[in-house]
């Protein structure tokens, strides 16, 4: 009976040995002529990123299909277009989507396309286009330029606004020097339409770097995309009447310590927000100042505050 058991070990051990030399066998030679190709390659330990003589990679689109932040109001369909869109160029970063070859040449130079015949621009993108032209930076040679900004007005992508461009897809691809909005800036201020404001521009921005306002922290592509803020039309181009921060004033001279003013959304993305300001107003130091008169139905979704807010929003 000892010695059947000493047989069945000796059986199990031999065939784990077995096992574990095969194993071994296939995974062995393969780490050890990795090794060898690293070191014969120019490989060091201390240099465990490789250098890559040309980093302008071309940018693969992202397949995602779905998001969180999409409202139930949005059709499957316009899902698929939205993403197609907004999406398409997710992994863009400024070694991938940016050829700085061109900054390299003439230095930072920003080409601004001629205004086309016939197209309707806003005040407030006129005067950033003026500001840019007035700059150091500005160039009228295309052949010299390391950035490029759209004549074409994209501050405002709501389709129920009248400052809304139509057609611009179309007019965005036709430009000669496109080229799939590489080193391309665009500015967008207003995108998506009541009530759900997704960001969808209404056309592809390709490899474009966006300079947009309220852009939601799961679109925007670090070191890429430039966050700014809503100005309205009324924002000095520059300069403007000095500040009464002084300091070391704390508390300082102003007024007011905080002061909104705009629409409170009733239904659709944005609306819990909004809702909630009504907490915080005290109408001494934060005033935040909210109407209900949006959209053509407001009035449908009208709550018991509407009355109140729109008369002190008025007023």
């Amino acid at each position: 009976m000892q010695a059947k058991k000493r047989y069945l070990i000796l059986l199990s051990a031999g065939a784990c040995l077995v096992l574990l030399f095969y194993l071994g066998g296939v995974q062995l030679p393969a780490a050890s002529r990795s090794r060898h190709d690293r070191s014969r390659n120019g490989y060091r330990p201390d240099q465990p990123w490789p250098h890559f003589s040309d980093p302008l990679h071309l940018f693969l689109p992202w397949d995602q299909t779905d998001t969180e932040e999409y409202n139930l109001h949005i059709s499957p369909r316009h899902k698929r277009d939205v993403n197609t869109s907004v999406y398409k160029g997710k992994r863009c970063r400024m070694d991938s989507c940016f050829d700085f070859s061109l900054c390299q040449k003439n230095g930072f130079k920003v080409y601004v396309y001629p205004q086309q015949k016939g197209e309707k621009i806003s005040e407030s993108y006129q005067n950033i286009l003026s500001t840019i032209e007035g700059s150091r930076f500005y160039t009228s040679d295309p052949g010299q330029a390391c950035l490029f900004v759209l004549s074409l007005d994209t501050l405002d992508r709501d389709q129920l606004s009248p400052q809304y461009v139509h057609n611009l897809k179309t007019k965005v691809q036709n430009l000669p020097l496109w080229n799939d909005g590489r080193n391309h800036l665009i500015f967008n201020l207003y995108s998506g339409t009541w009530p759900d404001y997704t960001e969808d521009l209404g056309f592809d921005i390709g490899q474009a770097m966006l300079a947009k306002a309220s852009i939601s922290t799961e679109n925007v592509r670090p070191n890429f995309d430039v966050s700014i803020p809503l100005f309205s039309k009324e924002h000095p181009r520059t300069g403007g009447e000095r500040g009464y921060l002084k300091y070391n004033s704390i508390p300082p001279f102003r007024k007011y310590m905080l002061v909104f003013k705009g629409k409170r959304y009733l239904t659709g993305i944005g609306s819990d927000t909004r809702n909630a300001l009504h907490h915080v107003h005290n109408a001494e130091d934060v005033v935040l100042l909210t109407t209900c008169k949006h959209g053509k139905d407001w009035q449908k979704h009208k709550d018991a505050r509407c009355d109140k807010d729109n008369a002190e929003y008025d007023k």
